[in-house]
Formats: C-alpha cells, structure tokens, sequence
C-alpha cells in the first residue's frame, strides 16, 4: 500500500521484484487487500494503483525510525534557512506529539546521544528566492565571482536545483553564457534578481543522478607533505582518488573544466 500510494501505478512484475517475491503472490496479496476494503484499481498491462483521494491510516514507527525522522529535522534546522528551519522544528514537534510515551522516552534517550555539529543555519536571502524560481521555472539574473576572475560577471541562468555540499550551499542550472550546466556557490552570487523569462527543464533531470555525468576532463596534482595534510581533512566534490607516492600526495580529480579545479 505504501509502494501504491508513493509511486502510483504498479505492475505486478514490478511489485514482485521489489519485495523478491512471485507475480502470483503479489496477485494473492492484491486480492487480500480488496476484500479488506482497499480500493484498487487495475488497468490491463498498466498494473494497480489506489483510488484518487485514499490515504492510509496513521503510520507507526519503530524507535529506530522515529529517531532518524527528528534527527533529519534537527540537521536540517541546522543548515536551512529561516522558513525551512521553523517547518523542521513544526514537523518535528508533531511527530513528538503523537508519539506513544513510551516510544518517545526511548527517541529522546536516543538523540541525546546523537548530534550533528554544522556551521548553523544559512540566512543566505537568495535561498527562498530561489527555490521559489526552480518552481517557477523562471530564469535568474545575478553577478558572480569565479575563483579565476578579478571582477564579477553578469550570468542569466535556468535554475534546476539546489545542492547543499560540505556546509555550502550551490545551484545547479543551465549558464546561459556557457550553453552548459554550471553549479554556482551561493556565498559568490551577488545582485540576485528574477527575468520574466520562463524555461523547461530538461526531460528526467534529477540532481541526485550520476555526478561523474560529463566530468571527463581528468587532473592530477601532487602535494608535498605539509599540503597532503590539509588535503586529506577536507572531502573537495571532485576528488576521484587520492595516491600516496614517495614524492608526496597525488591527487585525481575528475572535472568538467579547469575552472572546477
């Protein structure tokens, strides 16, 4: 029922293969669901779905689970800006109230053992603008200082997402001035304003697919030992793998361009 209600329409074949199980169990299963007053729909060679407008009856959750859901809601207190840390700490403050006392005796026991320590929350003011244009698909004006400039320079871009990396915050979206996607540090964009341009983003982008996509370009660099130390404390996005030869450290990076190095 969770599979149905969070992906839609299921095959059976599909429904068999995620649980490891036969088509003809999940035909039993589906079958015991509609006599208990589930109500499915079953489309030939489409597969099943839930009726538009049920929901399942209130969840329960293991201790294991409950503590997972508040620590994400404290991580993300932590690092989000003001609007999204005020709805982690609601979201959170709800999943404490229902609860049962016991269980929520055991989840407290269990975060006052885990933390995260971070830098603390963003107050960044372009964030909430920002996500705003990502689901307006409105294409965004701003000045940018690149590692490799003196002076900022103007870029219009189509924001796709937003990647939250080692404490920094980066956008991904199409450079209109490259004719490619760039992912920009947030902390280097300066005179942030929205066009009146709209886009389409690309046909099943999704920031979480391979990162290496269109990193061909390989550099290597090697530290003495004083450098090697500093390189090894920090986790720099690109590093594919770090080397220890009798010259030093010798580090690969896979990029884009140089300017990512």
């Amino acid at each position: 029922m969770l599979e149905l209600q969070n992906k839609g329409r299921q095959r059976a074949e599909d429904l068999a293969s995620l649980f490891e199980t036969s088509k003809r169990t999940i035909y039993r299963d589906i079958q015991a669901l509609s006599e208990a007053g589930v109500p499915l729909m079953a489309v030939p060679g489409q597969g099943y779905t839930l009726m538009e407008g049920y929901f399942l009856p209130p969840l329960t959750f293991t201790t294991d689970e409950a503590t997972v859901l508040l620590l994400g809601s404290d991580f993300v207190a932590q690092n989000f800006d003001a609007e999204y840390q005020q709805n982690a700490l609601s979201a959170a403050r709800k999943l404490e109230s229902v609860l049962p006392q016991k269980l929520r005796e055991e989840v407290r026991e269990r975060q006052s053992s885990i933390r995260f320590i971070t830098p603390g929350g963003d107050d960044n003011p372009i964030l909430k603008e920002l996500r705003r244009a990502i689901l307006d698909s409105r294409t965004v004006s701003f000045c940018y200082q690149a590692r490799q400039s003196e002076q900022p320079k103007p870029r219009e871009a189509d924001p796709y997402g937003l990647v939250f990396h080692e404490g920094i915050w980066f956008l991904s979206a199409y450079c209109h001035l490259r004719k490619d996607l760039r992912n920009f540090r947030l902390d280097r964009i300066s005179e942030f304003g929205l066009t009146s341009s709209t886009f389409a983003r690309p046909p099943g982008f999704q920031l979480n697919q391979d990162s290496r996509e269109g990193r061909d370009l390989t550099i290597k660099v090697l530290f003495d030992s004083e450098g090697a130390r500093y390189v090894k404390e920090t986790h720099f996005f690109y590093i594919e793998e770090q080397i220890e030869t009798p010259q030093g450290l010798l580090v690969i990076l896979k990029v884009r361009q140089e300017q990512d190095a």
